[in-house]
């Protein structure tokens, strides 16, 4: 089983920054995939960035530019800086991890609790 669990949001003023977190934990050999998603409706969440374990990352067309994505294999946690932030960024934001490989499993997904980021003045 992996946990995943997030921190860094907030409230912040438009044109501001911040900067979310994700720890991954748990009986963990790999995780292929890791990124943050945005709830928009009830059942829908949108990607807004992912990164493979090798560093490749993609980015939703609303935040290139602005967001920037890392991650720190040996500490399986994920960041995501955040600028320039505007109203259209307020949301929960989510943690996923895709292709996590625990004793026993392999190709699990796993989700975060969600943490709220309001852009407002």
């Amino acid at each position: 089983q992996v946990q995943l669990v997030e921190s860094g949001g907030g409230l912040v003023q438009p044109g501001g920054s911040l900067v979310l977190s994700c720890a991954a934990s748990g009986s963990i050999l790999s995780i292929y995939a890791m990124g943050w998603y945005r709830q928009v409706t009830a059942d829908e969440r949108e990607l807004v960035a992912t990164i493979t374990k090798g560093g490749a990352a993609n980015y939703a067309d609303s935040v290139k530019g602005r967001f920037t994505i890392s991650r720190d294999n040996a500490k399986n946690t994920v960041y995501l800086q955040m600028n320039s932030l505007n109203a259209e960024d307020t949301g929960v934001y989510y943690c996923k991890a895709a292709g996590a490989i625990t004793p026993g499993k392999t190709g699990g997904e796993y989700w975060g609790q969600g943490t709220q980021v309001t852009v407002s003045s």
